[in-house]
């Protein structure tokens, strides 16, 4: 359950993020995209009888992770749980429409009765733009009118706004309504001052994404996040880490399941994202110390998390688990490893 904090603190919050990543059997054969899905709902659930605090599904559109509507997915989850806190990690804004946005996730708050959080990002992965037919060169513009769009709607009430890329909304009243205020609300960073300042302006926390080299680089951009927050009269939000791992029973067999994964996922879309291939010394670079992957034993990941938060000044931290063609078995066993043992041990030694 999530730490209460001391008087003028945020709370410590320890959860789980996917990308649904299509999964395999036992022997190796990849499952088909519904029994992923069907998988999915099932961790989820795992999750929340583990005392997880929050469990999150990133959006894309591919043949490896098949999670284009993971909303709907979350309200699956949603009806058979009771107190884990459900969200995207993340919806891309971008390639999306506010209104739409906000009426699924309000609508899955009033399904999970108050438990509904959204991450919005500009996307890393771009396979939405095409598909929806958006043009790349518009890629900036759109998200900053999206976010500011969606900030006010979040706020309640009709709505007026104009802007360029989207019809105006004057005096439009949105359903469903809110019961008790605005759900949280992140906007997802992975290396842009920009984005953070954004995040600040209207009022969104921040989430960091860190998928590769030092965590501690992104230090200056919580500052900037809190100086930003106080320029614009804004209270104190909270900052939090979205980072890859896999937690086993021990770090060799952690590595040994992660890495031909990692090697396999991170080689075929290097192309595409720019991203160097990896060696295995490059990978063990990534799950020590000071690197950004959090693979290894329970006793490994808990001790890299409570070492990172307080460097980065964040009190949220999202193990985005899976990788590529592991098992439903493996992961569930990550879950319970990661809930029983990983958490546990993190606010031990953070208390």
């Amino acid at each position: 359950m999530t730490t209460e904090p001391a008087s003028g603190q945020l709370p410590l919050v320890l959860g789980l993020d996917t990308f649904g990543d299509r999964t395999s059997d036992q022997d190796g054969r990849p499952l088909s995209h519904a029994q992923t899905i069907r998988n999915l709902v099932e961790e989820g659930v795992f999750a929340d009888q583990l005392g997880i605090d929050y469990f999150g599904i990133g959006e894309h559109h591919t043949d490896d992770f098949p999670l284009s509507a993971g909303d709907v997915v979350l309200s699956a989850i949603a009806a058979r749980t009771t107190r884990i806190r459900l969200g995207s990690a993340v919806t891309v804004l971008s390639s999306d429409d506010p209104v739409r946005v906000f009426q699924r996730y309000s609508t899955l708050n009033a399904v999970s009765d108050g438990r509904a959080e959204v991450i919005l990002g500009r996307g890393s992965s771009i396979d939405s733009f095409p598909l929806f037919g958006y043009d790349l060169s518009d890629y900036e513009e759109l998200f900053e009118e999206k976010a500011q769009l969606f900030a006010e709607l979040l706020k309640g009430g009709p709505v007026t706004w104009h802007g360029r890329k989207r019809a105006p909304l004057v005096d439009q009243d949105v359903v469903p309504h809110l019961e008790n205020g605005p759900f949280p609300a992140w906007i997802g960073v992975g290396g842009s001052p920009q984005s953070v300042v954004r995040a600040a302006r209207y009022g969104y926390s921040l989430m960091l994404a860190i998928i590769g080299g030092q965590p501690a680089r992104f230090a200056p951009f919580s500052q900037l996040f809190q100086q930003a927050l106080e320029k614009f009269g804004r209270p104190p939000l909270p900052v939090g880490v979205h980072a890859p791992g896999h937690v086993a029973a021990t770090d060799e067999q952690a590595l040994e399941e992660f890495w031909p994964n990692y090697r396999e996922l991170i080689s075929r879309v290097s192309k595409q994202r720019g991203f160097a291939i990896p060696t295995r010394a490059s990978f063990q670079y990534e799950v020590g110390p000071h690197g950004a992957l959090y693979v290894g034993s329970p006793e490994t990941v808990a001790q890299k998390i409570a070492a990172n938060l307080p460097v980065l000044g964040a009190t949220r931290f999202d193990l985005k688990y899976g990788m590529g063609p592991l098992s439903h078995e493996t992961l569930m066993t990550n879950i319970e490893l990661y809930g029983t043992e990983v958490i546990p041990r993190v606010r031990e030694l953070m208390a």
